[in-house]
Order: C-alpha cells, then sequence, then structure tokens
C-alpha cells in the first residue's frame, strides 16, 4: 500500500475494465482500493464489470466467482445496480426481457443499458448519456 496508495491519490482517471464482477469486488476490498474510492478526486471510468462492481448488488444472473461471503453484493458505492450489454449481438441471453427479469430479483432500482449508453454519477446525481437504448426499474 505504501507504494501504490499515494500514486492512485493523484490519478485523474481511474478506468477499470470488465470481467468477474464478484472477483473484482473483492481484490478491491482485500487490497484497500475500495475503501479508498470514495475519497478520490479522479474520474472513475468503469466498463462492464468495472461499473457493475460499484453497484450494492449484481444478482444471481452475473454470479460466475462466488466470494468466501457467498452473495451477490458488490462495493455498494452507488445506490443502483447495472445489468449491461443490453441486446448485444455476441451476447444473446442480455435481452430487455432477461433484463426485466433480472431487476426483479433486485431490491434497489436497476439499469438496463446497451453498449451506447453511460451513467455519470456526480456528488450523487443520477444522469442517463445514451445513443442507443436503455431502461431504468425500480422496485
Amino acid at each position: 500500500k505504501e507504494r501504490w496508495v499515494p500514486m492512485v491519490q493523484e490519478i485523474d482517471v481511474l478506468l477499470v475494465s470488465g470481467g468477474d464482477t464478484l472477483y473484482l469486488s473483492y481484490w478491491m476490498k482485500q487490497s484497500g482500493l475500495a475503501d479508498l474510492l470514495p475519497s478520490l478526486r479522479a474520474v472513475y471510468v468503469g466498463l462492464s464489470a468495472g461499473s457493475m462492481v460499484l453497484t450494492p448488488r449484481i444478482g444471481e444472473d452475473f454470479v460466475v466467482w462466488r466470494p468466501p461471503t457467498g452473495g451477490d453484493k458488490a462495493l455498494g458505492i452507488v445506490e443502483f445496480s447495472i445489468f449491461p450489454h443490453v441486446d448485444h449481438e455476441d451476447l444473446p441471453d442480455n435481452s430487455m426481457a432477461n433484463a426485466e427479469r433480472w431487476a426483479a430479483g433486485i431490491p434497489g432500482p436497476a439499469y438496463a443499458i446497451d453498449d451506447q449508453t453511460a451513467i455519470k454519477v456526480t456528488d450523487g446525481t443520477v444522469e442517463v448519456v445514451s445513443e442507443g437504448h436503455w431502461k431504468l426499474f425500480t422496485p
């Protein structure tokens, strides 16, 4: 930590790409990065699992690796969940119909977004920026 924390505290942008959301969440917690995130002045840019990791829950549909504590909880830095890659041609299970079914099991607000959509959060204010299609599901 004595080497990487000072460097991370000085960055302007932190880009976190995809992969296994819960594995990413686990190691962000284990390393101490999860605790550091809220204090960073950097812009956080998450792609796929990199965005899902900030949410409170990912839903059982997205659980691949299960952490020792079990469940589908991620970091909970934002107050909504994300179903990414809606209607992507290479991901037939990521349909809007499946997103709606997934959202029914999420206890809070949830966004289904395609790859032309971003969610911008500034000081707790949520804004959807899109040239594609998306949907907000509320419990």
